[in-house]
């Protein structure tokens, strides 16, 4: 059992359902390991997280492209995306900066 101190809360979006998530830090390895485990969408993920294709895109409500995660300002300025809340899922953590926070997957570009 998980100790209730320790969940990380919220929500995804997938197609017209709302999901609630509960976890924990470190559950998965990223947010998109998590949302394809959990939600099955097609053609989501395909580079496996490496930042480049850009087929996991989430938009955020509040989470923006502050620090730049490795290969995601390049992939998303690839797909001229100039939206600050939306973010790759491969690139965000599971840890508490995702607490109360509420994700929509977008259709891969």
């Amino acid at each position: 059992m998980i100790d209730p101190a320790l969940l990380i809360k919220f929500s995804v979006k997938v197609g017209g359902s709302v999901e609630q998530i509960q976890t924990y830090r470190n559950s998965y390895r990223n947010l998109m390991m998590l949302i394809k485990d959990k939600f099955y969408p097609d053609s989501f993920g395909e580079c496996g997280g490496m930042g480049r294709c850009g087929t996991c895109l989430v938009r955020t409500q509040t989470l923006r492209l502050v620090n730049e995660q490795r290969n995601e300002s390049s992939t998303l300025s690839k797909l001229k995306l100039n939206d600050e809340y939306i973010r790759l899922s491969c690139q965000l953590l599971i840890d508490e900066a995702l607490n109360g926070e509420a994700f929509e997957v977008l259709d891969p570009q």
